[in-house]
């Protein structure tokens, strides 16, 4: 069985639905009770271990999750294991955290609304998520010095400045105003290109954009074979000491995720 893909590319191949609907409720049971262990770790052991060793849980649970969901993952270039930093990468699905948590454990900043979603909220709260209120006046300051203190403590962040995903074959313009904070600190940044492919070949079937619904989401991603993700961690850009604003780090970082995301269409 085949179907155009969303973007309105080639058919994408899908499993019959004999086959794809066993698929999806034995991924799905597997993923809720991996949930449910998450819940269990932050609520009870996360309290108390050290900061390491809730990174190397949380990076282990990244790997598990995105084994349930049949996804292969290929890390590309350099990803620093240690010290500050500021991951900039663009946005295609809800998978995107949980790909960079796997190479490393990440601290996101997200819009508040995700705080209130049922179950996955408790999660994302309880990974240390930077959260930025849109409605209070002050809200980028507040993120702005949640994340310098984040980078005191030596954690890398992650960041999606495009604001909202796409289908993955283009990089939408960018927000500027949460680079700065990376300039303030002097922290290494660094661009990742997120690559989703089906079957070998560029897709959006993971992609989470417009009116999709985090149901029929599941029911694409759980319900078949040969999705694969790549992470193409690009040259770092220093900072320290270097004559940058936040508007001339933004296109250069979206020049470069640009380049490699269209190159591999």
């Amino acid at each position: 069985m085949s179907q155009v893909a969303e973007d309105g590319s080639l058919p994408v191949r899908l499993l019959p639905l004999v086959v794809r609907l066993p698929l999806f409720l034995l991924r799905l049971t597997a993923l809720l009770a991996l949930v449910m262990v998450g819940l269990l770790c932050i609520a009870c052991i996360f309290p108390l271990v050290s900061r390491a060793a809730r990174c190397a849980i949380s990076s282990a649970w990244a790997g598990v999750l995105l084994r349930i969901c049949g996804i292969r993952l290929v890390i590309r270039g350099a990803p620093p294991m240690q010290g500050a930093g500021l991951w900039v990468a663009n946005h295609v699905s809800w998978l995107d955290i949980f790909v960079l948590n796997r190479v490393r454990q990440t601290v996101f900043v997200a819009k508040q609304e995700l705080r209130r979603w049922p179950v996955l909220g408790w999660l994302i709260v309880g990974a240390g998520t930077v959260f930025v209120d849109r409605s209070q006046r002050h809200a980028v300051k507040l993120a702005s010095d949640a994340m310098q203190a984040r980078f005191a403590r030596g954690e890398v962040i992650g960041l999606f400045p495009e604001g909202t995903t796409s289908p993955g074959k283009t990089v939408l313009p960018f927000y500027a105003s949460l680079l700065e904070p990376a300039l303030a600190a002097r922290v290494p940044v660094q661009a990742v290109a997120l690559l989703y492919t089906h079957h070998g070949r560029r897709s959006a079937l993971a992609a989470y954009t417009g009116n999709d619904n985090l149901l029929a989401n599941l029911w694409r991603v759980l319900g078949t074979s040969g999705l694969a993700v790549e992470a193409v961690f690009l040259e770092t850009v220093t900072t320290e000491g270097a004559d940058m604003t936040r508007h001339s780090l933004s296109h250069l970082l979206h020049d470069r995720l640009s380049k490699v995301v269209h190159s591999k269409v």
